[in-house]
């Protein structure tokens, strides 16, 4: 049963009821007068709700524990005594496996109603829907609520108070509707009088206009009147239980706000309000009928249960889908030609989702998936701007490297000899500033203007390496070597052609300062031989060869480790675009 401390926020408004008595003390005659210290052993009070109390009880006559149900006011009035067997005899009437059934009616010693009924042991749907309960658990007990609320209705009797909280799920599969306090038996040709009439005697004391119910659950006819609801109230109540079960949240907002929410007839989509959800199609238009404003568009609680059992049963209707499909793939081409990609993938997506063999649902998600778009959404940029920070980082890691290189140098130069110590600390110093740079970018690798800084500082240092060796010897095969590691810098390569240029610049200009005179020469033609010279070192002694073998090789070793890094990433890239490529085309149908 409940528990007694879980919150009642049924609208039972006492002034619904008439003030003129309408039952007497002569009426209960048929009532057995007896009581329940007689044959039960009272326990614990298990639940309590707006009028009445569910107490425990062992029943010594046959040795099994039962519950018992009483007005919780010590002196109540005829009109509550009234509902209150009405409730046990409507209940009594609406014989369902999904229904508690009643044992017994009597009076207890003080002359107060109470009637018997099997005791529970389980769970509410309202404690289950918190929680990470499987929801195809849910949806078989949804199935059998719903053809209990059927068997009502087949006998004329409406709810009014379906909710969670009124639902119970046992610990060995059963599910139970409880709370029939405030149910009403409509009039209309369904209706058994027959089995109706004993119920009639003790009337219904609802009001015109009246409102009963748990806001959030109550259909808009029945915030209206209360009197005046028929069966589709129910379905509308269980339109409402079926969306929060495929939702995972309430259709309306708790407390008196659901009341204005629910005349306001908003979206009753579940798929719309949480689309991450990915509730299937055929159960989203079955809850948006359900829930229809208008109570005659609903479809009977029989309709509710066969629909979604046929769901669970996999028996879906296939042309529904197909026809379903065909307005998802409409939508996904209005989206594609608005260049709103993520929703048309999501259309295209349901589309192929609704009909496995729509190859023009295919087409657009293979194109969506494997053609970039011209302008990125957010979402998209970011995660481009991420991989391309970590390629900067990477290259950055390399250039810090490839310039501590230098300072190897440096010592064997020396041993020949230094001309020019000016010369050669500028482009030591130039070199570990340089690496220095690479370091800040691995650190900041978002920061574009550190790229340029970087991109200007190279074109000085090539600059500087032909003042050292001149132009024409090691500094062609640097200045490549530089040229590829600049342009392989995401943010540098969209402006290749600059970078490419800004490289070439500091190689040639040396050359041309040597030509109009600004600097000396260090490359002469005589007698038919080529004679460079450096500035800066002494080309002599026995170290020189290997000083020139040494650069040489580092230069080739640093051009060939770039190529293959950059090679290996582009082809990695490629490979695994063209894998997924290819993993797709085996889920999608072909044209």
């Amino acid at each position: 049963m409940p528990s007694r401390d879980a919150p009642d926020d049924t609208i039972d408004d006492a002034r619904l009821l008439e003030t003129e008595p309408r039952f007497t003390r002569e009426s209960m005659t048929t009532v057995k007068l007896i009581g329940p210290s007689a044959k039960y052993t009272m326990g614990p009070v298990l639940g309590a709700g707006g009028m009445g109390e569910v107490v425990l009880a062992h029943d010594r006559e046959i040795g099994r524990e039962i519950a018992i149900k009483r007005l919780k006011t010590a002196e109540p009035e005829a009109e509550e005594v009234r509902r209150f067997l009405r409730e046990a005899r409507i209940q009594a009437l609406l014989d369902h496996p999904a229904i508690v059934p009643v044992h017994e009616v009597g009076q207890d010693e003080d002359g107060h109603p109470y009637f018997t009924m099997k005791r529970l042991a389980g769970t509410t749907l309202a404690d289950l829907l918190v929680k990470d309960t499987p929801q195809q658990r849910l949806l078989r007990a949804f199935t059998e609520v719903a053809l209990a609320v059927e068997r009502a209705h087949s006998l004329g009797v409406v709810h009014r108070d379906l909710k969670p909280a009124n639902i119970m799920l046992g610990d060995f599969g059963e599910v139970y509707v409880l709370d029939w306090g405030l149910a009403r038996v409509a009039s209309g040709p369904e209706r058994r009088r027959e089995q109706t009439a004993e119920i009639d005697t003790l009337g219904d004391d609802t009001m015109a206009g009246a409102m009963l119910g748990t806001p959030g659950y109550m259909s808009p006819e029945q915030i209206q009147d209360a009197r005046a609801v028929g069966h589709p109230t129910d379905t509308y109540a269980l339109g409402s239980i079926l969306f929060e079960i495929l939702a995972g949240e309430p259709l309306h907002p708790r407390g008196q706000a659901a009341i204005a929410s629910t005349l306001a007839d908003i979206d009753k989509s579940p798929a719309l309000r949480r689309p991450d959800r990915a509730i299937p199609p055929e159960l989203d238009a079955l809850c948006r009928e359900a829930l229809a404003h208008a109570p005659a568009a609903r479809p009977s609680a029989r309709a509710l249960a066969d629909r979604v059992q046929s769901y669970l049963d996999g028996d879906r209707d296939h042309a529904r889908r197909r026809e379903m499909a065909a307005e998802y793939l409409a939508t996904a081409r209005t989206e594609l030609a608005r260049d709103d990609r993520a929703q048309a993938m999501r259309s295209a997506g349901r589309a192929l989702a609704l009909d496995p063999a729509s190859a023009a649902a295919a087409d657009i998600v293979t194109m969506l998936m494997l053609e970039p778009p011209k302008d990125p959404p957010p979402s998209l940029r970011a995660e481009l701007d991420a991989a391309e920070f970590g390629d900067v980082q990477r290259h950055a890691n390399f250039s810090m490297l490839a310039y501590f290189a230098v300072l190897v140098l440096v010592p064997i130069g020396a041993l020949n000899g230094i001309r020019n110590w000016t010369l050669i600390g500028a482009s030591t110093g130039l070199a570990m500033a340089l690496s220095a740079l690479a370091f800040m970018m691995h650190r900041r690798p978002q920061t574009t203007w550190l790229q340029w800084v970087y991109a200007i500082s190279n074109a000085v240092f090539l600059a500087l390496l032909g003042g050292v060796f001149g132009p024409l010897l090691l500094v062609p095969a640097l200045t490549c070597v530089v040229a590829m590691g600049l342009v392989s810098y995401p943010h540098l390569s969209k402006r290749s052609v600059l970078i490419i240029a800004l490289a070439t610049f500091g190689w040639i200009a040396p050359a041309v300062l040597e030509l109009v005179g600004v600097l000396p020469p260090s490359w002469s033609i005589v007698d038919g031989l080529l004679i460079l010279r450096s500035h800066a070192f002494e080309v002599a002694g026995p170290f020189t060869v290997w000083f020139f073998f040494i650069t040489s090789m580092m230069t080739i070793w640093l051009a060939a480790v770039l190529t293959s890094w950059l090679t290996k990433a582009h082809y990695g890239a490629k490979y695994k675009l063209i894998t997924q490529a290819w993993q797709l085309k085996q889920l999608l149908p072909t044209s």
